[in-house]
């Protein structure tokens, strides 16, 4: 991490300033953010610059897995009411990690670097996980189980146990398209749905439809 109060140029340090026609909090000025952006630029190389601002495109997997095609990623964290209107024009992009205000940007970028780091090469154990994760194709991650094989009277699902691997990803992708529709439904607009996929969730959204519990 890079400390702003290292780019200002005036004794003091100051790295904000009350906002121009009044308001609440103070906006963080454009000099050193600039001087910052530029400076880290000629030491390590070209980066695609993102502010992280509460005005920015929501983070998803799919801005993640394009954000970790980057070669370099440059991180500018918001704090106080705001940052100068004028820094937009040194960025690439805008990001925020949901709908409500955080003290600042330090959190989001925390959160940014850890989506888009675990699908580097080598961050994990192996590539499959990824590939498995929820989301990761668009939809929620199905229930979960290990041992033991009964807990206080719940048993862990037949077809889980069965060893039929081709049943047992059958089973868990209709049980991910069950937990998407039943908490997130919006996510199906735009999940990479097969043929098999599109029959299965058909089959769901039949009245008094459920999923296939063992």
């Amino acid at each position: 991490g890079h400390n702003l109060r290292d780019f200002t140029q005036d004794r003091h340090h100051v790295t904000d300033d009350a906002p121009y026609g009044g308001g609440v909090g103070m906006i963080m000025k454009p000099e050193p953010i600039v001087r910052g952006i530029r400076e880290i630029q000629d030491r390590f190389g070209p980066a695609h610059v993102l502010l992280l601002s509460p005005q920015g495109a929501v983070l998803t997997q799919e801005r993640a897995k394009d954000l970790a095609c980057q070669e370099r990623l440059l991180l500018i964290c918001g704090r106080y009411g705001g940052v100068d209107a004028r820094v937009q024009a040194y960025t690439h992009a805008e990001v925020s990690i949901g709908d409500y205000v955080l003290t600042g940007g330090e959190l989001p970028a925390m959160v940014l670097v850890d989506v888009v780091s675990r699908l580097l090469p080598g961050v994990l154990g192996a590539a499959a996980s990824v590939e498995e994760d929820s989301l990761f194709h668009g939809l929620l991650q199905g229930p979960q189980y290990t041992r033991p094989v009964e807990f206080e009277g719940v048993r862990v699902p037949a077809m889980l146990l069965s060893g039929n691997h081709a049943a047992i990803a059958k089973w868990r992708r209709q049980q991910a398209l069950w937990t998407t529709l039943q908490r997130r439904p919006e996510l199906l607009q735009t999940a990479r749905l097969t043929d098999q996929d599109q029959a299965m969730l058909r089959a769901l959204q039949r009245p008094g439809a459920t999923p296939h519990a063992e």
